[in-house]
């Protein structure tokens, strides 16, 4: 009943929790504004290049997306609903519903008073244990002390709570067993493009790492590859656009396979649907354009090629 009688909504933040509840209020045909404050979206996570064409893809089916822009305050209507925001650009801008996608907090406030210690989240060892002898906690709650390596105190996304939950009922089946979470990966989709991302491609490139960024002609996918600049050994991928399998690029991570091993088997990995346009060509052109080094593919698409590659 609230969305039938919302003539605007206003989102602030950027990220996928501000990307989803755009894409459900516009599915609504309820026009939406975007108050972000990069200067790209999402630019404080994905790197320029792919920051550049999620933005793009993001205005072009009619959102409409300010960027450079934060939120002052939200004016009160007499029934004491949102009538406006107002930004410190200095502009009013009228809505009934507005968004705040800040990101996502432990809800921890019931163990407030407790014996349980507590931070941003429950405090947790490599072993989920609490500081309390039988209290485990897992999920988007649990804080390491100590995190994996490369790893952030609280991970709050889908396949970091699956692992944590199948490392504690391991302990609680009586397998005391550590948390080891594996290479990074995450995917979500902003609005029609599919992002995957495996390994580490940071915003910025630290010194000693080398990458190579490939976009279609269109505009509309992307491919962006890291690897240590010294041993050529493959740290992380960033696809847009295109579906590459997570089992691949896993065992590529694991084993710190080269940068051209990967390139090589860049067709293996890649599970879009039959008669969808073959890319990985223009991407190993790219990498002979960068380098002056040619790599020969090695792969053909297919299930039995993906079990042949990861010895199965």
């Amino acid at each position: 009943n609230t969305a039938q009688k919302v003539d605007r909504a206003v989102i602030v933040g950027g990220g996928l929790i501000g990307i989803e509840l755009a894409e459900m209020l516009h599915s609504r045909h309820i026009p939406v504004t975007l108050l972000v404050r990069e200067p790209s979206y999402w630019s404080n996570v994905l790197p320029a290049g792919e920051s550049a064409l999620v933005t793009r893809h993001i205005q072009n089916h009619g959102f409409d997306l300010r960027l450079n822009t934060e939120l002052e305050r939200i004016e009160a209507g007499p029934d004491g609903r949102a009538a406006a925001v107002h930004t410190t650009d200095g502009e009013r801008i009228a809505c009934q519903v507005v968004g705040l996608t800040a990101g996502v907090s432990p809800n921890i406030g019931f163990l407030e008073g407790s014996c349980i210690a507590c931070d941003r989240g429950i405090l947790v060892n490599r072993y989920l244990e609490t500081n309390v002898e039988g209290v485990f906690a897992a999920g988007d709650c649990a804080q390491f002390h100590e995190p994996p390596p490369g790893r952030k105190p609280i991970e709050q996304i889908w396949y970091t709570g699956r692992e944590q939950g199948l490392t504690l009922a391991a302990t609680l089946a009586g397998e005391r067993t550590a948390y080891s979470p594996g290479p990074w990966f995450n995917s979500a989709k902003f609005i029609n493009i599919e992002w995957h991302n495996y390994g580490d491609v940071p915003a910025q490139l630290p010194e000693g790492q080398d990458h190579l960024y490939w976009e279609d002609r269109d505009a509309e996918r992307c491919v962006h590859l890291v690897w240590d600049a010294a041993d050529g050994r493959f740290l992380g991928i960033n696809s847009l656009g295109i579906r590459y399998r997570h089992l691949v690029f896993d065992r590529f991570l694991r084993e710190g396979a080269h940068i051209e091993t990967v390139l090589s088997r860049l067709r293996t990995a890649n599970f879009d649907p039959e008669f969808y346009r073959v890319w990985e060509p223009q991407m190993l052109a790219a990498y002979r354009e960068k380098t002056g080094r040619e790599v020969k593919p090695k792969s053909k698409k297919g299930l039995r090629a993906v079990m042949e590659l990861l010895g199965r």
